[in-house]
């Protein structure tokens, strides 16, 4: 699903039902179809000032923070979105690539939070899953991915049987959500790709 053309969707029919800072919705527009995010921030933070907790206003204002690699705005701003509607299913969705992006980031090596935004980033993947159905290959993939890296992550420090063992579950869960979308979108060579990876990173575990 593409859940950035679904938000444009969804505020062009906002548009021609409400009557927010028309001239900021307008210029954020056309700001994104032309790729700028930056400048569809700016306008889209003015607009949030004059009608906070707006759904629309949120959905794309976190969108631009995304693609702005602000990930912590980006989190942020979702966060308020799913505090004003609760199912929407893009919000947890790239909130929890935001998350997984920060804990696989270098400069968080040596922050205690590291997995915390891993555990944060399966959370939220799982609810987009349990929300939207298991017929979307990009939200397993993500998750997939999501439950190696933070796999890879733990198996650094492990060095007892039952922290190995904890490992290889971890490993073993991403390679039945890759098993997932192969199901959905046969031969991916990619993800047969990361299934052997997974299966690599289990033998040397044991």
């Amino acid at each position: 699903m593409n859940y950035f053309k679904k938000a444009i969707l969804g505020l062009i029919i906002f548009s021609s039902t409400a009557s927010f800072a028309q001239s900021n919705y307008e210029r954020s527009m056309q700001a994104m179809m032309k790729g700028d995010y930056k400048t569809a921030a700016a306008q889209l933070e003015k607009a949030d000032l004059k009608t906070p907790d707006n759904a629309q206003v949120l959905q794309m204002l976190g969108y631009s923070y995304f693609q702005n690699r602000e990930y912590e705005k980006c989190i942020a701003t979702y966060s308020r979105l799913l505090t004003v509607k609760p199912t929407e299913v893009s919000a947890y969705y790239y909130r929890g690539i935001a998350r997984l992006k920060i804990a696989n980031d270098p400069k968080e090596s040596l922050n205690t939070m590291r997995e915390n935004f891993y555990l944060a980033s399966l959370k939220d993947f799982t609810k987009a899953i349990e929300i939207n159905g298991d017929e979307d290959a990009q939200m397993f993939q993500n998750r997939g991915l999501a439950y190696k890296d933070y796999a890879i992550f733990k198996s650094f420090k492990a060095k007892k049987k039952e922290e190995k063992t904890a490992c290889v579950a971890l490993f073993n869960n991403s390679i039945a959500d890759f098993q997932k979308v192969l199901t959905l979108q046969p031969l991916r060579k990619d993800i047969i790709d990361w299934v052997t990876y997974d299966k690599a990173q289990i033998a040397s575990l044991k």
